[in-house]
């Protein structure tokens, strides 16, 4: 019997209205005081109202139809995040095609792959960059009528205003036409294992997905709320965050530029940050290696307010008063250390999210110890971003929440964890063997992941099913948990661990160029990173981290030999994905001489021993 736990999950309702173009509709209609988005300029960043967004969106969309565009074409949006991107996105759902969403970063021939399989009729590229790739491989592409850059979208608004004046119910009818039923897009997944495979998502899908947030019991997200939006609209947990921003009314600020995060937080000073655990990770490292470096007055501080930081986080994790003095102590701590932590974030942050990945649970529990409470949640596009979720007065430190409102969740006998709900998309377009083998005709999605379910109903990841590693001597060994403490050491930027019909586990990991030429420096040793990945003393700095590892780990899980990498994984490479996530097989692939290496020769256990 499998373990289920679900929140109540209600009645399917009959209300065909439930599109992505009526939560944009109500939107607009409501009337709101703040602003929809605000846009980067050279003077700073600039408010955009509801009705201006709106005017726009109007105009993107009367403009398609005015060249042809139907419901139930596919038409892609290759940019960056922007405001244009989010304005077509909606004008595209108001007339009933569906939106091709694709990574800026994405190679021609990736964007070749995605046009073709899609059969996509349009596509709208961000500049001349962009075009180049569609340009690439327009010979092949024997649907695409339509290509445009943002260069192009004042001609194509002002056609639309035309349009509109010439055909007044044109858009209105095209709307109506509409049945929650309808795509509403076609997310590709980030191809961890093999070709992308695309998400069939369905205007309910979505709208149910926004919507969750009107049947939880608190409200977590508010109007007055701004959000700093910088994880790629192309992603499912992106795109959520822009329609969430429609259903509820905070403001949205888009950054472009990923690697400016850091820049654009005191400017926009957010309540709300969608994030993925790569950032935390390099945070994390970040205060640490500050912390490491004060000395004096500042570091007596450090090591005074920390535990007074922890304790406090304990006692709210386990429903628990604080007692008086502890509380003034703990005013006096955030005063002096934690506030100043938290300040390059804008000293405004209320929800920092997380998800796409695990997130290590001590840097979680760091950085509640400093007040920022990460909401770390889980999901997958299959079942339209996210099934549970920690909420800043419902969590746990270590899992992924408890079920969200209308999803239910069960344990498989072998471990899958699998999800029901009225987000689960369609299936994978023009895939139907792929589609059955991962969604029953009940309606249960496999997620491929392993997991279990505490007494409380709040939901683990142990890992990928299909990264789970299998010894030689069949002991099974869940990487991603392994790699996340490897990554813990403020000297470690990326780590992978192997160890497949192998005898045992070893890594692969990378340097945080950053933190090893620091210590370099100050143990007199010259390099830049390559050269340092080869150095003796180096790799024994490196053996420490292993070994702390290892500790609390039985013999089989225990990292055997590790190998020094010369450089980061890339997305230059195909290594990483848009979201950060490792592409394990590319990694392998790329570094199969360095893991050959590890198991070159047989390996002799040491006298030390670590436990298990």
């Amino acid at each position: 019997m499998a373990e289920t736990v679900s929140a109540a999950r209600e009645p399917r309702r009959s209300d065909q209205s439930r599109t992505i173009a009526r939560l944009w509709r109500d939107a607009v209609g409501t009337q709101r005081s703040g602003a929809a988005y605000l846009v980067e300029t050279e003077d700073g960043w600039r408010e955009v109202s509801w009705s201006d967004a709106d005017e726009r969106v109007r105009a993107y969309a009367n403009g398609l139809l005015a060249r042809g565009v139907r419901k139930g074409d596919t038409f892609a949006l290759l940019a960056r995040n922007t405001l244009d991107w989010a304005l077509l996105d909606f004008a595209l759902a108001h007339i009933g095609a569906v939106g091709i969403p694709v990574y800026a970063s994405s190679s021609a021939r990736d964007v070749g792959y995605l046009l073709a399989h899609s059969e996509a009729s349009g596509i709208v590229c961000e500049d001349a960059g962009q075009l180049a790739k569609v340009e690439d491989v327009a010979s092949e592409l024997r649907s695409l009528q339509h290509v445009l850059t943002y260069h192009d979208l004042e001609s194509l608004a002002t056609h639309g205003r035309n349009f509109a004046t010439a055909n007044p119910g044109a858009l209105d009818e095209a709307t109506d036409a509409i049945g929650e039923e309808d795509l509403f897009t076609i997310i590709y997944t980030s191809g961890t294992t093999g070709p992308p495979k695309g998400c069939m998502l369905s205007n309910l899908n979505y709208y149910e997905m926004a919507s969750v947030v009107d049947r939880m019991e608190t409200t977590y997200y508010r109007e007055d709320d701004v959000m700093l939006l910088y994880l790629p609209l192309a992603h499912n947990y992106g795109r959520l965050m822009l329609l969430l921003g429609a259903h509820v009314g905070f403001t949205i600020a888009f950054l472009a530029d990923p690697l400016r995060v850091a820049e654009a937080l005191p400017q926009v000073r957010p309540m709300l940050l969608p994030s993925v655990p790569r950032v935390y990770e390099k945070v994390h490292s970040a205060v640490l290696a500050r912390f490491d470096a004060a000395t004096g007055t500042k570091r007596r501080l450090i090591d005074w307010a920390l535990p007074i930081g922890r304790e406090v986080s304990h006692l709210e994790s386990e429903g628990r008063p604080i007692p008086g003095p502890l509380r003034v102590k703990h005013r006096i701590a955030d005063r002096l250390v934690f506030s100043k932590v938290r300040a390059p974030f804008g000293g405004r942050l209320r929800m920092p999210g997380s998800g796409g990945a695990p997130l290590a649970k001590d840097i979680i529990e760091f950085f509640d110890a400093i007040g920022l409470r990460i909401t770390e949640g889980y999901g997958l596009t299959e079942c339209t971003t996210a099934c549970s979720t920690n909420r800043p007065d419902l969590y746990r430190f270590g899992s992924v929440g408890q079920p969200l409102p209308g999803f239910e969740i069960r344990i498989a006998p072998d471990g899958e964890i699998e999800i029901r709900s009225d987000t689960v998309f369609q299936g994978y377009y023009k895939d139907p063997e792929a589609t059955a083998a991962v969604l029953g005709e009940d309606g249960w999605l496999k997620t491929g992941d392993i997991g279990e379910l505490d007494g409380d109903g709040f939901l683990r990841i142990t890992d990928r099913k299909k990264d789970i590693l299998v010894t030689a001597g069949g002991k099974n060994v869940a990487p991603q948990n392994i790699e996340n403490d490897l990554k813990m050491s403020k000297y470690v930027s990326q780590a992978l661990v192997v160890g497949d019909k192998r005898p045992y586990v070893a890594a692969l990991v990378t340097l945080e160029p950053d933190e090893i030429v620091r210590w370099a420096t100050a143990e007199g040793i010259e390099g830049d990173v390559a050269s340092l990945a080869d150095d003796e003393r180096v790799r024994s700095l490196l053996q420490e981290v292993v070994d702390e590892a290892n500790r609390e780990r039985s013999r089989f899980e225990q990292v055997k030999r590790f190998a020094i990498l010369p450089r980061d994984f890339t997305m230059a490479e195909g290594e990483i994905t848009p979201t950060l996530k490792l592409r394990r097989r590319a990694v392998q692939d790329h570094f199969a001489a360095e893991i050959e290496g590890l198991y070159a020769r047989p390996y002799t256990e040491p006298t030390q021993d670590f436990g298990g």
